[in-house]
């Protein structure tokens, strides 16, 4: 056995390196990350949203229920990241999600002020995440996330060119002016470099750079935020 492949007796994977076996990387070391949707979702609804509806349907006993949504996680990490979060109680996760239609993988936030390794390190989690979701039978569409430029030579590693990506803006970028310029450049350079045929937008796409995309033909796909849903069905009641 090579020294690469030992392993002390007793070690544990604190660091979930099992999600990312005989994987392949990019020069920045982040694992790729395959889409396995081969179409896009009928809905979209947030993780939050997911595990109520597990919860129930485990009440009701209906242990074979499918849902047929891909569950994002663009809410704050709090929610869905920490201890009993995703990451460290992936199993969980995985049972849950195998009850629905697919899942864009987890927004990690990459915010401007925190320290590179930190944007980097969670670069690296949405696509070793993923990774590990697609092998186990999940639908993957890959979420992609970027700060401001110095992220750029990271933020877009392990993600297939000319594929279905997605992207939330029910955030901050790019409703808030501040902001604005941030997001459309990081937006011009995902399509520079990823160059996706389809981009899902969870959130508001009434902005004028994704009218621009869709005159170069690349197809731009809206979904409404959990919180616009939930004031459009009170202005209709």
């Amino acid at each position: 056995m090579s020294q690469k492949n030992k392993v002390r007796n007793g070690c544990k994977d604190i660091w979930n390196a099992f999600m990312c076996e005989g994987a392949t990387y990019s020069k920045s070391d982040i694992p790729f990350c395959p889409t396995t949707a081969d179409s896009i979702p009928t809905r979209i609804i947030p993780w939050d949203e997911a595990k109520h509806l597990y919860k129930n349907a485990v009440a009701r006993k209906d242990i074979d229920f499918f849902y047929d949504a891909f569950v994002c996680f663009y809410i704050d990490d709090y929610k869905f990241d920490g201890p009993r979060g995703i990451w460290h109680d992936s199993a969980f996760a995985l049972k849950i999600l195998k009850h629905f239609a697919g899942a864009i993988t987890p927004d990690f936030s990459t915010y401007q002020d925190f320290p590179d390794p930190i944007k980097r390190f969670n670069t690296y989690r949405m696509r070793a995440f993923g990774l590990w979701l697609g092998r186990n039978g999940v639908k993957v569409i890959n979420n992609v996330r970027w700060g401001t430029a110095e992220t750029w030579i990271y933020c877009f590693d392990g993600i297939p060119h000319n594929s279905i990506v997605a992207i939330g803006t029910s955030g901050g970028s790019p409703r808030k002016l501040i902001d604005r310029k941030r997001f459309e450049d990081g937006l011009g350079e995902l399509v520079r470099v990823l160059q996706p045929h389809t981009i899902i937008v969870y959130g508001s796409a009434n902005y004028s750079c994704f009218d621009k995309l869709e005159a170069q033909g690349i197809k731009i796909v809206p979904y409404p935020s959990h919180t616009a849903s939930a004031f459009e069905r009170r202005r209709s009641e």
